[in-house]
């Protein structure tokens, strides 16, 4: 794709991603209903959806034709280009007034991620990237962090609360690894959020193991154009599954994630 196309798309994206986390800024910390949609541990409120169609009316009137793919309408329209929108990764957190969440739109185009913006309402912190490169409010990203698991720190949703359950000793004696292993693990919740902030060398190592692509999607773009490292753990950020990601100059043949993660994955 010509990289101006794609730095078009990703201003749609800002576009889209600003005007409904402007709407949820104003709602924060309202303490708004919520209802369930897996199980008790997947919340959802009305401004999911409020802010999915802020985004998707944006989209559909900037690029008409698209294919829109989101948490909580489902796939819309036929388009080559293809949207994936989480309106609102980290509804949980969102819900009770923590301020770690954020609005994740991607534009892909066949098999590539042409275009990613996460935006964060709580600090106005807006992370774009487009074939030219990636940025933080403007100014350029450099995935640079810690070289080792001692030195690092590990941001994870891991493990979630079915795969204790199905998993038992052997997923908590992972967990245990990981928190042994890396200077500091932390479980801040929003995996594109998670990622924007490697993309930033705010943080050193995500991992995820229970993904949508509209989870991941923006975050891998900004990640990869900033010098970082996104890998999708099922071959394809479009396919639900895990990922590992990490900052540019990381030894992950030397991390207890190689052991952990990658070991065995399928190819």
């Amino acid at each position: 794709m010509d990289p101006n196309v794609s730095a078009d798309l990703a201003a749609v994206a800002v576009e889209a991603a600003r005007t409904a986390g402007d709407r949820l800024r104003e709602v924060f910390r309202s303490r708004p209903a919520v209802e369930t949609k897996s199980d008790f541990h997947d919340p959802v409120t009305e401004h999911d959806h409020a802010s999915e169609h802020i985004i998707r009316e944006i989209i559909e009137r900037r690029v008409p034709g698209s294919t829109v793919i989101g948490e909580e309408g489902g796939s819309e329209g036929s388009g080559e280009i293809r949207w994936y929108v989480d309106p609102i990764d980290g509804t949980a957190n969102f819900a009770v007034g923590l301020p770690f969440f954020c609005v994740s739109i991607a534009a892909a185009v066949g098999d590539e991620v042409v275009a990613g913006v996460i935006y964060d309402p709580a600090r106005d912190d807006e992370f774009r990237a487009d074939l030219t490169g990636a940025w933080c409010n403007g100014v350029p990203l450099r995935s640079a962090g810690a070289v080792r698991d001692r030195e690092a720190v590990l941001l994870t949703s891991y493990p979630f609360p079915a795969e204790v359950t199905d998993g038992g000793e052997e997923t908590l004696r992972r967990f245990g690894r990981m928190l042994t292993s890396f200077a500091s693990t932390r479980r801040p919740g929003s995996t594109a959020l998670k990622l924007a902030h490697v993309a930033a060398g705010w943080a050193d190592v995500a991992y995820g193991s229970r993904v949508s692509p509209w989870d991941m999607a923006a975050g891998s773009l900004l990640i990869r154009q900033a010098g970082g490292v996104f890998i999708p753990l099922k071959g394809s950020v479009f396919e639900p599954g895990g990922y590992l990601a990490h900052v540019g100059g990381f030894d992950l043949a030397g991390s207890v994630m190689s052991e952990l993660v990658l070991d065995g994955r399928p190819a």
